[in-house]
């Protein structure tokens, strides 16, 4: 069985396998659009523990960005929009990340330092600071997740969300692909990248508290950037053990808080979003070669 993950678009899912990806969006008139793109294979250096976690990361904003794109298109014009150059697909992914880093890395360190000045734990203590910096970007993180679900247009991506996790759900249990099969399933899933935030995000505290507490906000900060490679490595195995090991009764009280997150960030999907999700995990799957799976 190929490892499927996957992410709501507007008005469709995109879907992810080792080697392919593909995204159905269904537009204004009802029809459902597919984009397909096979991936090339990846060195196997690039492979190896930790350094999986890097190149999926950056995969997962690349593609991320192309299926956003392809999906805006179809959904709102029915046929589609001019692709974004190289150019502006690089510039687009260089302003999103930067906008991430500046509202939780940047600002969450600043307002740690400011604590800083009048408690004495903090500016003393390379745990405390880091713990401080670390719950104060959880809450920034879980103040911005609820403040866009609010938004009537994120609301539906919320419930394609949900719709992608069902499928997922349906197609590990090795259940056929129909609407009436995947409906019970659950919306959340442990491998759901709100649950790899919340990990990357607990991670970055152990690891960030290595840097001395005597450097200045901007030897922390530019510390951090380069740091992020190894936290996200270090996440990503997590998950992945998680995910193997989710019936095991401690993996499962160490998942619950991104499952619980996951209530934030997928919602119930009626049965056309289903649909949509179906579409998607099928046409990867038959780039995979496992055609007979489709729906």
């Amino acid at each position: 069985m190929k490892n499927i993950g996957g992410q709501a678009v507007i008005e469709g899912v995109m879907m992810k396998s080792p080697s392919a990806w593909t995204v159905a969006v269904r537009d204004q008139k009802g029809e459902i659009h597919i984009r397909r793109e096979v991936l090339e294979k990846l060195p196997k250096l690039l492979t190896l523990p930790l350094l999986r976690g890097v190149v999926g990361l950056y995969h997962a904003l690349a593609i991320g960005m192309k299926a956003i794109e392809f999906s805006a298109g179809k959904a709102y014009s029915g046929e589609g929009e001019k692709p974004l150059s190289p150019l502006a697909l690089a510039a687009t992914i260089v302003v999103a990340v930067g906008a991430g880093i500046g509202l939780f890395l940047l600002l969450p360190l600043y307002l740690t330092k400011l604590i800083g000045l009048f408690v004495g734990g903090v500016s003393h203590s390379s745990f405390i600071f880091n713990l401080t910096d670390g719950i104060i970007r959880v809450f920034m993180f879980l103040f911005y997740v609820f403040a866009i679900g609010l938004w009537k247009d994120m609301g539906r991506i919320f419930e394609y969300h949900g719709a992608e996790h069902k499928v997922i759900h349906a197609y590990e249990a090795g259940k056929e692909l129909k609407v009436e099969n995947i409906r019970p399933f659950s919306p959340h899933h442990p491998r759901c990248g709100t649950s790899f935030l919340l990990i990357v995000m607990v991670i970055s505290i152990l690891v960030f508290s290595c840097i001395p507490q005597s450097w200045t906000l901007s030897a922390k900060f530019l510390s951090r950037l380069v740091l992020i490679p190894l936290v996200s490595g270090i996440s990503y195995e997590l998950l992945r053990l998680s995910a193997k090991r989710r019936d095991n009764a401690l993996v499962g009280l160490l998942i619950l808080p991104g499952l619980l997150l996951q209530k934030l960030t997928t919602r119930e999907p009626d049965d056309s979003q289903i649909e949509v999700a179906i579409r998607a995990v099928s046409e990867v799957l038959i780039l995979e070669g496992n055609g007979d799976r489709e729906a």
